[in-house]
């Protein structure tokens, strides 16, 4: 058996998990060994058996694995919330989404928007343009990933806009973010991690949530892009 803690995190806390290992091992902490993916593909990849020892998902999507039975609630802490934001490739106009009608414009007026078809920056994203009654038209454009970093599509000049949470476009080089889709246009997500139920090393466990969930990460927090 392997002396690490193995992790399944959301692709949104990537850039933070990654700045907190060495950390964390400097500290006495175990090796951890981490796996990244959205949300809705770690819930279908727990749903069918894969082990882990923590798990870092949206509120919702633990919440899920709690009445399961696969996640111990007691042990379930909240670690950040992230805003959807909109990026473009380093050097390109940044375009006026500071407002409704703005953001409108300005996705009508790109040649090609990238956004994930899974994740909650996704989701999120597909509702909005819903409700701006422009669907149609930003799909007809649009490069949809299946997962993954939308802001690759602006290094390969695919897309002009990416949308995807913060931490994530910040994950990729060669791009700028604009800034957050106007706040009362959306919901923050909250990233929330807990223990597996199955875990054979519950007192590491415990004590990487202990750690993740403590005021001397926030900073790593921050600067990933999220809001301790």
């Amino acid at each position: 058996m392997s002396d690490a803690i193995r992790v399944l995190s959301t692709l949104a806390l990537k850039g933070a998990v990654h700045g907190l290992v060495g950390r964390y091992q400097t500290a006495g902490g175990a090796r951890i060994d981490a796996d990244f993916a959205p949300t809705l593909a770690l819930l279908k990849r727990l749903c069918a058996g894969e082990a882990a020892d923590v798990v870092i998902l949206t509120r919702e999507g633990l919440d899920e694995v709690v009445r399961d039975g696969r996640v111990v609630a007691e042990s379930c802490v909240d670690l950040a919330r992230s805003w959807v934001g909109i990026a473009v490739r380093a050097g390109a106009t940044h375009p006026d989404i500071s407002t409704e009608a703005a953001l409108r414009a300005a996705l009508l007026g790109a040649r090609s928007v990238a956004y994930s078809r899974l994740g909650a920056s996704g989701i999120l994203f597909a509702k909005l343009i819903e409700r701006l009654g422009i669907a149609a038209d930003i799909n007809a454009k649009a490069v949809i990933i299946p997962q993954g970093f939308t802001a690759e599509k602006l290094v390969t000049g695919e897309a002009d806009l990416a949308v995807q949470q913060i931490s994530e476009l910040k994950q990729v080089g060669g791009i700028e973010v604009v800034g957050p889709i106007p706040y009362e246009l959306q919901t923050p997500a909250v990233f929330s991690a807990g223990r597996m139920a199955a875990t054979h090393k519950p007192a590491e466990a415990d004590r990487l949530l202990r750690f993740l969930a403590s005021p001397e990460v926030a900073p790593a927090l921050r600067e990933s892009g999220l809001e301790p």
